[in-house]
């Protein structure tokens, strides 16, 4: 087994190594990886509905579909991912207790009682510590946990703290439960470079054969690539989400103003606007520019800097639309 301890943060960068690593090295592998403020959405969920779309914007977190299902979660330098891939021939590649059960060694080992509890959790009293996802190519398996080991929990919450009612459709809904940083159930403190370093030396080890890999220029490059074509793009990151309704109303000095529009494939096939507003020049033109674009903020803004919006909504501004649509 290649074991990879990958010093990379940038989120677009390592979600890609993931998919390099499953369907270009023929090895079974092992990586310790840590991600940037961001949140990592599992491939079935809508992008929009997982995330508190003002605080994610205004701290600058970065958005990132990954191959496997499951929720959504935030990353942050406090948290410690990792990943398997393993070559099977049967169901037990999807064996979610044994690809964590090193990690659950560990932490007991420092003196918590980690546990893995129901489909794809680990646990310290009760409160959850870790999830984890997976996803199969051919006869390999990708499994990939995010552990909470320091990180901000504010921002773990704020992040991913949506409103239910403002989307209709039919995508994986995360589930909310109690979290909790391992660090803090520790018998001593432990920083988390000396709990990677713990955490991959019981894998050397434990697995047969197990040895420090390094990826070479090649292999960076080619990941690179992989994250600029794909995982860095609005089309992957969003346009990939099922299609949705979505309704949102807001107060704004011009007025109520609802916003409802249907999305299909990342772009939005209609859109109607009400409220409670003056408008000199009706809204229909607005309606029909906001159609056949991309949801998302640049394209939208664009669109309505070439109206006059004054005359389409008295005294409601570009940003109290765009605030609407979100």
């Amino acid at each position: 087994m290649l074991c990879i301890y990958h010093e990379s943060t940038d989120p677009y960068f390592n979600v890609a190594t993931d998919e390099f690593i499953l369907k270009n090295i023929d090895e079974d592998c092992f990586m310790l990886w840590r991600n940037d403020n961001a949140i990592i959405v599992g491939q079935y969920q809508n992008t929009l509905a997982e995330i508190n779309y003002d605080y994610v914007k205004e701290h600058n977190i970065a958005i990132v579909r990954r191959l496997s299902g499951g929720g959504a979660v935030y990353h942050d330098l406090g948290n410690l991912n990792f990943s398997f891939t393993q070559t099977g021939k049967d169901s037990n590649l999807s064996d979610f207790e044994k690809f964590t059960r090193p990690v659950v060694e560990v932490i007991r080992q420092l003196g918590a009682d980690a546990r893995f509890e129901g489909k794809n959790d680990l646990m310290i009293d009760g409160k959850k510590i870790a999830g984890n996802a997976a996803h199969i190519h051919k006869n390999k398996i990708l499994h990939h946990g995010c552990l909470l080991f320091s990180s901000e929990m504010r921002n773990v919450s704020e992040a991913l703290r949506i409103n239910p009612v403002k989307y209709i459709d039919k995508a994986v809904k995360s589930v909310p439960k109690r979290v909790t940083n391992i660090s803090e159930h520790l018998k001593e403190p432990v920083s988390l470079e000396d709990f990677t370093k713990k955490l991959m030396n019981h894998v050397l080890a434990t697995y047969p054969n197990a040895h420090l890999y390094e990826f070479s220029e090649e292999d960076k490059i080619k990941i690179q690539q992989l994250r600029d074509e794909k995982y860095a793009t609005h089309e992957w990151n969003f346009g990939k989400s099922p299609d949705y309704n979505f309704k949102k109303a807001i107060r704004t000095s011009g007025g109520l103003l609802e916003m409802n529009l249907e999305v299909k494939n990342g772009i939005i096939e209609e859109a109607k606007i009400f409220g409670d507003f003056f408008s000199e020049r009706g809204i229909s033109e607005i309606e029909e520019a906001l159609t056949r674009i991309q949801h998302e903020e640049k394209n939208l803004r664009n669109t309505l800097s070439r109206f006059p919006i004054e005359k389409h909504f008295k005294n409601i501004s570009i940003d109290e639309l765009i605030s609407a649509m979100f």
